[in-house]
């Protein structure tokens, strides 16, 4: 398809890009017509590759014969659409660092019991709503060998524009869904659930009993107060990062890889 040139951010044609906040994208009352923004090259391939559907591009003149060509190549029925950089800069109220974007499909989630049908070790994300956090938690996932991730209602969307382009992609590569019916859900599966926290009966987290345990789930809490205390006491393990110099805690995301990394092998 010929690049159609926007010379407007009010362009109807782009409002996708432009005009919709994040929860219009999810389309709360029309799940099925979600949407999602993935941004940059590098990660619009990933979630080509992963199978999600475009429905839009939208680049820099300069890469529609560079960066976005093997894209645009791949998706010759998606309208692009294309400007000047301080046009896009205009539509999407930042300069693009990789100059393109793509509005894509919000895909059908599994549902919990497909998952664990399947995983043997998964994360909860409970609660944690800072987008960074969550992209850098499902990197973390995807590298260090997590089967999947489930998230509390309340935890951030994983397909958000800034996570998905913290995440490079690895959303796209995981399995992911909502755990609407709290840590019994998983127990009913078979998980031994891991509360990620500092108490006097905590596990080292390099416990060899940890790693026996077929079926683990990983519970990692808010930026700021963790975990609730009704997690943590439901939980059948409590688990540390031993600590030094004083230090109390690690961010949760970089307390995620740690786990991860340790509990996933």
């Amino acid at each position: 398809m010929n690049p159609v040139e926007i010379l407007s951010a009010d362009d109807p044609r782009i409002k996708v890009f432009a005009g919709l906040t994040e929860a219009q994208l999810r389309n709360y009352l029309h799940p099925e017509d979600g949407v999602f923004i993935a941004e940059s090259p590098k990660v619009i391939r990933v979630a080509l590759d992963a199978g999600m559907i475009p429905t839009a591009l939208l680049c820099e003149y300069r890469h529609i014969a560079g960066d976005a060509a093997d894209i645009i190549a791949r998706i010759p029925d998606v309208p692009v659409y294309t400007g000047s950089r301080e046009i896009l800069a205009s539509i999407t109220g930042y300069t693009l660092t990789r100059g393109v974007l793509c509005a894509m499909r919000r895909p059908v989630l599994p549902s919990v019991g497909e998952i664990c049908a399947v995983a043997g070790r998964v994360v909860v994300i409970d609660d944690v709503s800072d987008t960074t956090n969550i992209g850098s938690i499902f990197r973390s996932a995807a590298a260090l060998g997590m089967d999947a991730v489930f998230l509390t209602p309340t935890a951030c969307d994983p397909l958000n524009r800034r996570a998905v382009r913290v995440s490079m992609g690895s959303v796209f590569l995981v399995p992911w869904t909502r755990l609407d019916g709290g840590l019994d859900q998983l127990k009913a599966y078979g998980f031994k659930t891991v509360a990620m926290a500092l108490r006097h009966n905590s596990v080292d987290i390099a416990d060899p009993v940890l790693k026996k345990e077929p079926k683990l789930a990983v519970v990692m809490g808010t930026e700021g107060d963790g975990l609730p205390l009704a997690t943590i006491d439901s939980a059948d393990y409590v688990v540390k990062i031993p600590m030094h110099h004083g230090v109390d805690s690690l961010n949760v995301a970089a307390a995620s890889a740690i786990a991860f990394y340790e509990l996933a092998r």
